[in-house]
């Protein structure tokens, strides 16, 4: 009696120390979370550059002070609404990103990635044991540097920055849809993936688009400033959909002048077929329409066009 009773004396105040650890790491991360909401306003808003600039530096530091620690991937920071935070159904990682607008209309990104590299190995015929890995990057804004950004496959410490703000889950990669204001005169758009190696390092860019006069390792679409395009997965459809962008008038000097693209009120769409994402061209996205359905769908009435087709 008195040994079962230790036991279970032993295994409570393992589950109590466990509980008051956890504890602890989500106080240090809400107290964080905290601070960066405040700095948020000195790195985003402030009207000069050089104060951005050195208010994402003190933002930068909170999340340095944070990121070793494996339990941030159980941390929502929900409260950061300048901040992009994803995390695919597997919880396989984190993925955290926002960007800083600079005077001149460009943009800087910046980001980490927190990999989950737990595994659960079989230790018998009933019995099975996790091992416990966490691993952090730092995403350093490699884009100025890369020629041809659909071309490009790089690590985090080579990233083709931008705002990711979707996720879909793959079958061995994650695809990624990402947005970047760019400059003055156009916009961005971006379908990105990325996936693990064997040994766990992750790469951003990956042979897995069938498009159409090209070999992409992501896709990316370029636009006027001043309009809107849309890319959205559609998870009725399964497809990711998108605007179909086009000059705003036949002439073949506005070919490759991406300032003078726009929507022309028609879409097209990615679809997965054999762990490729294949195009499909002039979509009927009008038959999706149910009033029963509350998923958004971009809406060829509403959609800001450049032009429209005679």
């Amino acid at each position: 009696m008195f040994k079962l009773i230790t036991s279970y004396s032993f295994i409570f105040i393992s589950v109590a120390l466990s509980a008051q650890k956890s504890d602890t790491s989500l106080a240090v991360f809400r107290e964080a979370e905290k601070e960066l909401k405040l700095l948020q306003q000195e790195a985003f808003y402030s009207r000069k550059e050089a104060d951005r600039v050195a208010g994402n530096k003190k933002f930068i530091s909170v999340w340095d002070g944070i990121v070793s620690n494996g339990k941030i991937l159980q941390y929502p920071f929900d409260s950061l609404k300048e901040v992009s935070v994803l995390a695919p159904k597997d919880k396989k990682f984190k993925l955290i990103t926002w960007n800083l607008h600079k005077d001149d209309g460009t943009h800087a990104y910046f980001g980490y990635l927190l990999v989950n590299n737990s595994k659960r190995i079989k230790k018998g015929l009933f019995r099975h044991e996790t091992i416990e890995a966490y691993e952090y990057f730092k995403l350093i804004d490699n884009s100025g540097a890369i020629r041809n950004p659909e071309t490009h496959i790089g690590s985090p410490a080579k990233w083709y920055g931008m705002l990711y703000y979707s996720l879909v889950e793959c079958d061995g990669f994650y695809t990624l849809l990402g947005y970047d204001p760019n400059d003055n005169l156009t916009r961005k758009k971006f379908v990105d993936v990325l996936y693990f190696k064997t040994d766990g390092t992750p790469v951003f860019g990956k042979d897995v688009f069938r498009f159409p006069r090209k070999n992409p390792k992501r896709l990316m679409f370029e636009y006027s400033s001043e309009v809107s395009m849309s890319l959205k997965y559609n998870e009725k459809r399964g497809q990711i959909v998108y605007s179909h962008l086009a000059p705003k008038d036949q002439s073949d000097m506005l070919i490759g002048q991406y300032q003078y693209y726009g929507p022309d009120g028609s879409f097209d769409a990615l679809e997965l077929k054999k762990d490729k994402w294949i195009t499909i061209e002039a979509i009927d996205i009008k038959q999706d329409k149910n009033k029963n359905d509350k998923a958004e769908k971009p809406d060829p009435d509403k959609e800001k066009t450049l032009y429209k087709p005679k």
